[in-house]
């Protein structure tokens, strides 16, 4: 059985970390646009460096928590495969050995000019002034608004391929990660674990479990290994 998860910034939330909240623009009082377009990186890639760093350093300081843990539990069940939205690296903290990461990795820096060119980090900080092997600028190894998401074709091969999804910590408004749940199979079960109720949680072959993350996707854990 192979189990697929969707996950998103509200299953970080619970962490510590901030979320992005498009309806007014801001993130950590910032403007996104400011700090998280080619753009901003053209017209102040100081400013865009500080912010990334600081945003490194609160996830390294956070820890997982219970929902990250019940996914790499679920490996004890199945072949759990994580797609997440998020930049963070709490889902391998947690122990997941299969993670596809939409949006990026912030713990890495990557070369300005060359999408190819990957360095892990070590610590918080990346300065100006540090460059890849091409002599060009490192930059977050973000996903920002405006550029193409690279992962999108293995992320759907994967979505096609699951006998159950998962939904959590996402309301499926960002695109083109949203458009993930129409490349299931017809038919299969989805659990989606959202305080919300939203369209695509009234679907008929959509579980809603109307909780946070931790404690809905405690009930998920115990209705798959009913199963077993």
């Amino acid at each position: 059985m192979k189990i697929v998860v969707l996950s998103g910034a509200g299953i970080s939330a619970e962490s510590g970390l901030k979320t992005f909240r498009d309806h007014d623009g801001l993130w950590e009082g910032y403007n996104v646009y400011e700090v998280a377009t080619p753009e901003a990186w053209q017209a102040n890639p100081e400013k865009v460096q500080q912010f990334y760093n600081m945003r490194r350093k609160a996830v390294l300081e956070a820890e997982p928590n219970r929902a990250h843990y019940l996914i790499k539990d679920m490996e004890q069940l199945a072949d759990v495969h994580i797609i997440t939205q998020n930049i963070d690296n709490l889902h391998e903290r947690a122990g997941s050995r299969k993670v596809l990461h939409l949006h990026g990795e912030i713990t890495k820096a990557r070369s300005s000019v060359s999408y190819d060119l990957l360095y892990e980090m070590d610590g918080w900080e990346l300065k100006m002034g540090q460059v890849c092997e091409l002599g060009s600028q490192l930059r977050p190894h973000v996903v920002w608004f405006g550029e193409a998401v690279p992962a999108m074709d293995e992320a759907e091969e994967i979505a096609s391929e699951a006998d159950i999804l998962i939904v959590v910590g996402t309301s499926l408004q960002v695109y083109p990660a949203a458009g993930l749940v129409h490349c299931i199979r017809s038919g299969i079960p989805v659990y989606c674990v959202d305080p919300a109720v939203s369209d695509y949680s009234k679907q008929a072959n959509v579980i809603h479990i109307a909780e946070k993350a931790g404690t809905g996707m405690q009930k998920v854990f115990d209705a798959i290994s009913s199963m077993q």
